[in-house]
């Protein structure tokens, strides 16, 4: 989980013509104007781009609203390459879950500098602060809580072997033991200690329970990861962490306090219930839920978001990519310590 470094050019002025002569070939259009192209907000890890594109001919042609994904200046090396999160985005889009519909994928770093690859734009708000106040943004929320729960479930039906998919790594002990051997590896070259996390992961590791059905784990599936608008789900976002694991991994996430953003009452991502949640997901995959192995993964979500955090304050610090959100992210690491306590005491 190294961080990385800002060495890589990027888009810029002037990059709408080589992004536009890239998507000639790529859609296989006669001609394409990129007419708009801003950046996206969010996206700590990869950067996100609008496109505004007239395209004359070929299968997508009519004026598009599109994405562009690439890399950030600096980010952790757990996170998927370009390729590898396109490739799951088409597999999650094949088997039916609601994603923005993957176009072209470009390894060719002539065209801005770095890979990048483009989908549908879908339309709504990601933001997590807004999704969990703002009533605009609501819809149904006993209704959204619950086709969360079935999307995951769709998620959950891709399992290995895939050959589309063959990057993932099995895991090597189990789900857990193998997240666990990860954050322990990281913190004990971390230039501080942190017993709390020591401590955290150490009751983990002695009620890890086996993972019986590996199935594909989103693992960032959380309220900020997907696209609401006035009537409900739009697309699920943010691929990069995803890989082989344990159902109940996402779940814990989804509904762990780190991703409420204040609205602990409503413990389904601070959006809804957690049992109109669970039904969902219960109701489409057909299999039950069990509590005690969502407690489990709540509590290694709070473990893992607390590593991340500190890492995510550390590309601040380390001045490889100055910002304030990063810089805040780095701060919440007491109050993700002071909850991993809470839900591991005696």
């Amino acid at each position: 989980m190294e961080i990385g470094r800002p060495d890589r050019p990027g888009v810029g002025p002037g990059s709408e013509a080589s992004i536009a002569r890239y998507l000639i070939a790529a859609l296989g259009a006669r001609s394409v104007s990129v007419r708009r192209m801003d950046k996206l907000g969010g996206g700590a890890i990869q950067e996100n781009y609008a496109l505004d594109a007239d395209v004359s001919g070929g299968p997508q042609a009519g004026a598009q609203k599109l994405v562009l994904r690439t890399d950030a200046p600096s980010g952790v090396a757990v996170s998927h390459s370009r390729a590898q999160e396109f490739a799951l985005l088409k597999a999650a889009h094949e088997a039916g879950v609601t994603v923005p519909e993957p176009l072209a994928l470009c390894t060719d770093k002539a065209i801005i500098g770095r890979p990048f690859y483009v989908m549908k734009r879908v339309a709504g708000t990601a933001a997590g602060h807004l999704l969990v106040r703002d009533d605009r943004w609501k819809g149904d929320r006993v209704a959204l809580a619950a086709r969360l729960g079935r999307e995951l479930a769709k998620i959950h039906t891709i399992r290995p072997p895939r050959d589309d998919l063959a990057f993932l790594e099995l895991p090597k002990q189990t789900p857990a033991l193998d997240a666990i051997a990860g954050y322990r590896g990281w913190l004990d070259t971390y230039r501080a200690p942190r017993p709390a996390l020591e401590w955290g992961l150490r009751w983990l590791e002695r009620h890890a329970q086996k993972c019986a059905d590996l199935v594909l784990s989103h693992r960032d599936y959380r309220t900020g990861n997907y696209m609401v608008d006035e009537n409900g789900l739009t697309g699920i976002l943010d691929w990069e962490f995803a890989g082989w694991g344990d159902r109940h991994e996402d779940i814990g996430w989804f509904c762990s306090r780190c991703w409420r953003f204040g609205m602990n009452q409503r413990e389904a991502g601070g959006i809804g219930a957690r049992a109109d949640f669970i039904a969902g997901y219960e109701t489409e995959s057909g299999q039950r839920v069990d509590p005690q192995q969502v407690h489990y993964w709540e509590t290694m979500a709070h473990a893992r978001w607390g590593t991340i955090a500190i890492q995510q304050g550390e590309r601040h610090v380390s001045g490889a990519e100055p910002s304030l959100d990063l810089a805040l992210t780095g701060r919440r690491v007491a109050e993700l310590e002071y909850q991993l306590l809470r839900m591991t005491a005696p």
